[in-house]
């Protein structure tokens, strides 16, 4: 109604806003935290200080930062009130439709705007506290207290699976920690950064997100992948297995993404990590299946650019340490509640309300109601 327009259908080539958080290249397979190749990153800096990284914009003074580890010790206890919340969850829920009530239940009045550090110091500190708490008193378990002495990491293990996990295992979930802490304007963040452009609070623009995580198509591949190596079972049976699916114009998942036209720096880190834990039947099965599956995609769709993405070997990776497949996206968040915090947080600090346009297409103005209106 408004006379032409270019629509841009999922805002492709749409630019929103400025950031100096983290940079996507697409074309040439970079993540760049605060001018920091992510493959610079890791292994080797420790999740708290990626998230000193992320939050305060330069380097911690020494690793792991100081000034993280205390905030996150000390917002790691929670109410009796919050706790109740999870207990009173279904135990039939799954861990990701939970954490969405549990991230909600922290919204306790607290949270104000705009967002600060400290209140995003709580969020990504709760976070893994309440979902082990849930996950446990599904299984049957009572809960288990995070430990002064264990690193965000290893404290995550061991509050799901009240076990001290092996140094291997907490470095390649640290890891996946640092390469997942976050993705420039991804759709979670996008959602995260319109409810805080409403001047909300940074538990529900985190609600938000974790509503939009949520989906196949961006955060919750990754146990489907899982899935398909079990499926396919034998790296014999993956050329047929393969065939099949892409025959039937199915989705093999793990595979493309839609920013990077080429490979996915994340996928390359985390193949890397993958060997260093994984079971190598595990391992060899996975990297069967996906030099088929490229061969397989690049003949049925030449051009396409489809590259091994982030989910791929993340599976192989949190099935390594220990997790199971319904941790997987809501092990996602707990990675990116850090991203979110650092984007609220900079959405607050020269904000304006995201309000975008459509072309209506529906029909003209000047329609008439078909029967008499009452009291004319």
């Amino acid at each position: 109604m408004s006379g032409p327009l270019r629509v841009s259908r999922g805002l492709d080539d749409v630019i929103v806003g400025e950031s100096a958080i983290s940079w996507v290249g697409g074309e040439t397979g970079e993540l760049v935290y605060r001018g920091f190749d992510v493959r610079d990153l890791v292994p080797g800096v420790p999740y708290e200080s990626v998230v000193h990284l992320l939050l305060f914009g330069d380097p911690p003074e020494a690793d792991p930062s100081p000034q993280v580890l205390d905030g996150l010790r000390r917002s790691h206890v929670v109410s009796p009130a919050l706790e109740r919340v999870v207990d009173a969850l279904p135990g039939d829920l799954p861990p990701l439709e939970a954490l969405r009530t549990i991230l909600s239940a922290l919204g306790d009045g607290s949270y104000g705007y705009p967002p600060t550090v400290d209140e995003g110091l709580r969020l990504i500190a709760r976070t893994p506290v309440l979902l082990a708490r849930f996950v446990r008193r599904t299984r049957g378990l009572p809960p288990v207290e995070p430990r002064e002495d264990l690193s965000h990491a290893a404290n995550y293990l061991w509050m799901v699976t009240g076990r001290a996990a092996d140094p291997a295992r907490v470095a390649a979930l640290e890891g996946y920690l640092d390469l997942l802490a976050d993705h420039a304007m991804n759709a979670s963040t996008f959602a995260l950064r319109v409810a805080i452009s409403t001047q909300s609070d940074l538990i529900s623009a985190a609600t938000a997100a974790l509503g939009t995580l949520k989906g196949p198509v961006h955060g919750g591949a990754p146990s489907r992948v899982s899935d398909m190596l079990d499926a396919i079972g034998t790296a014999e049976r993956a050329p047929e297995w393969i065939g099949e699916r892409l025959a039937r114009r199915e989705v093999l998942y793990g595979f493309g993404h839609r920013a990077y036209k080429t490979d996915d720096p994340r996928a390359q880190v985390l193949h890397a990590l993958a060997r260093g834990v994984a079971d190598p039947a595990r391992l060899a099965l996975a990297e069967a299946v996906e030099r088929e599956a490229l061969a397989a995609l690049r003949r049925a769709r030449p051009g396409a650019r489809l590259y091994t993405n982030v989910e791929y070997y993340s599976a192989v990776v949190l099935e390594a340490v220990g997790l199971t497949r319904d941790l997987f996206t809501p092990t996602f968040a707990v990675a990116r509640t850090v991203g979110w915090t650092a984007h609220a947080i900079e959405q607050a600090s020269n904000n304006r309300l995201i309000r975008p346009d459509v072309d209506y297409v529906g029909p003209p103005k000047g329609r008439a109601w078909p029967r008499p209106l009452r009291g004319r």
